[in-house]
């Protein structure tokens, strides 16, 4: 799959992501994701900030309120719409600027860090993805993202449960496969069955790699890995919010931070 296909898809998902993401259908992001991510960053306050494939904002906006000088960057039209239309009735002092994670429309060096939420995976060379936030960041900053678990959410995974409900396991499979641009059809799984019907899913290209390539990826960059995270539900989190009780059993999601050598003197 090419980019401009990959950005066809996102620009066709964005309208009903950002309407069923801001009704608070995205429970993942909200109950686990967006707030484990959070806790692994270092303070931002006071430093230039680059959020790569922002979506509609609401991560970005989060990064400001922690007083980071932010600008963010997406590939789909109506994302970037509905963050300038939510920055201009709540100013936070964020620029959201269209525009291509594999070719970043900023100069080199001129960020403190930056971060991708759920977005490198997504896009058709990951390792041009990071690449590039390598070159846009100065001298001792620091990538922050989040990625599908390459060992956990392989390009097929199945959750399985007892006959109360409860999680037991997850089914694995094709890891070492290789995926480049597969489309993926889903809903976010609490938007209720009797409005599917009304809505089209998410067709999200999908672009798999191993664990081990990730980290090659990553060490080709010259950036430097100094904290990972592996989100999980906890026991209270797993009862009051049974949708992510998967991540109790094994992650779902990845986290790792990077950080660019300082110069030498």
């Amino acid at each position: 799959m090419k980019l401009d296909d990959v950005a066809r898809a996102w620009e066709a998902n964005a309208e009903t992501w950002t309407r069923h993401a801001r009704r608070g259908l995205d429970v993942y992001r909200d109950a686990l994701n967006t707030p484990t991510f959070l806790a692994l960053l270092p303070p931002v306050d006071g430093l230039v900030g680059l959020d790569i494939g922002c979506g509609e904002g609401s991560n970005t906006r989060q990064l400001a309120r922690r007083g980071a000088c932010m600008r963010a960057v997406d590939i789909a039209p109506t994302f970037i719409r509905h963050a300038q239309e939510t920055e201009a009735a709540d100013p936070l002092g964020i620029t959201f600027t269209l525009g291509d994670g594999l070719s970043l429309p900023f100069k080199d060096g001129g960020f403190d860090f930056a971060t991708a939420f759920m977005s490198l995976m997504d896009m058709p060379d990951p390792g041009q993805a990071l690449r590039e936030a390598a070159r846009v960041l100065r001298p001792g900053g620091f990538l922050q993202f989040s990625i599908l678990h390459p060992c956990f959410m392989p390009p097929h995974r199945k959750v399985l449960r007892d006959d109360e409900g409860r999680v037991r396991g997850v089914e694995l499979g094709g890891y070492f496969d290789r995926i480049d641009g597969r489309e993926d059809t889903w809903w976010f799984s609490t938007l209720p069955k009797a409005e599917r019907d009304e809505v089209e899913p998410f067709r999200t290209p999908r672009f798999h790699r191993t664990l081990s390539e990730w980290i090659a990826m990553i060490v080709g960059t010259g950036l430097v890995i100094e904290a990972m995270g592996e989100p999980r539900a906890d026991p209270e989190l797993a009862r009051t919010v049974p949708i992510v009780a998967d991540t109790a059993v094994v992650p779902l999601f990845l986290h790792v931070r990077a950080r660019k050598p300082p110069a030498s003197l």
